[in-house]
C-alpha cells in the first residue's frame, strides 16, 4: 500500500476509535447528551465466565469476585490487584475500541489489567490458562484479572529477600506491574522512580481505600 493509501487507512481508523471513544463516554457524536449511568453492582456468576458489559458501565468493583478468587489463587494481596484495576481503569475498555487503537498502535495494551502480548504469553505458561491467547483479552474480564494476578505472583517472586528502598512490596509490585521487572528491581535497590512511576504510585495510594471498599475489606 502507498504512502497515502496508508494515511487514509490510519485516519479511518483514528475516526472509529474517536467514535467509539465517544460512545464509551456515553456520547453519542453531535448529541451531547451524556447516557444513565448502569448500575455498578459486582455479578454473582463464576469468575471463569467471560463478561464484556457496556464499557459505559465498567466499573473495577465490578470484578470483586475474581478479584478475590485469583489473588488468592496467586498468593497476592487482593487490594493491591484491585488498585491496579482501579489505576488501569483510566481509558475505556470497550473490546471494539481496543482493537481499533491497537491497529494504529501494535503494541497497545489490551484488556482491563492492560497487559502487553509479551508479558501475557510469558505469565500463562505453566497455568490453566496456558491455551488462551493475549487477543481474548478484550472479551474476557476474568481472564484479564487472572493473567494480572498471576503476572504479579511472578513479579513478586523476583524481589530480593533485602531492599533498600523504603517501599512496601505492594508498592514495588505496583511499580513493576507498570515499569516492568528490571525498573522494579532497581527501585528495590533504591533506584529513585521517575515522574511516570512515582505518579503511578500516588495514583495507587489514591485508589487504596477505594480499593479495600470495593472488596469489602
Amino acid at each position: 500500500m502507498g504512502g497515502a493509501g496508508k494515511y487514509r487507512k490510519a485516519l479511518a481508523v483514528l475516526a472509529a476509535v474517536l467514535v467509539l471513544w465517544l460512545l464509551s463516554r456515553g456520547h453519542s457524536p453531535g448529541s451531547g447528551a451524556s447516557a444513565p449511568s448502569a448500575a455498578t453492582s459486582a455479578s454473582p456468576s463464576s469468575p471463569s465466565v467471560s463478561s464484556s458489559p457496556s464499557p459505559a458501565a465498567y466499573d473495577p468493583a465490578q470484578l470483586a469476585p475474581q478479584v478475590r478468587r485469583y489473588a488468592e489463587q496467586a498468593g497476592i494481596d487482593a487490594q493491591l490487584l484491585m488498585a491496579i484495576l482501579y489505576n488501569e481503569s483510566y481509558k475505556p475498555h470497550d473490546p471494539a475500541l481496543e482493537r481499533a487503537w491497537q491497529q494504529l498502535k501494535p503494541d497497545a495494551a489490551f484488556g482491563v489489567a492492560n497487559m502487553h502480548r509479551a508479558a501475557f504469553d510469558e505469565t500463562k505458561q505453566g497455568h490453566d490458562f496456558a491455551a488462551r491467547t493475549w487477543e481474548e483479552l478484550p472479551d474476557d474480564r476474568a481472564l484479564a484479572v487472572e493473567a494480572a494476578a498471576w503476572y504479579l505472583h511472578d513479579l513478586a517472586a523476583q524481589l530480593p529477600a533485602h531492599r533498600s528502598a523504603p517501599y512496601t512490596e505492594d508498592e514495588l509490585l505496583a511499580l513493576g506491574y507498570n515499569t516492568g521487572p528490571g525498573n522494579m528491581l532497581a527501585f528495590a535497590r533504591g533506584t529513585a522512580p521517575g515522574s511516570a512511576a512515582r505518579s503511578y504510585l500516588d495514583q495507587l495510594h489514591a485508589n487504596w481505600s477505594k480499593s479495600a471498599a470495593a472488596l469489602k475489606l
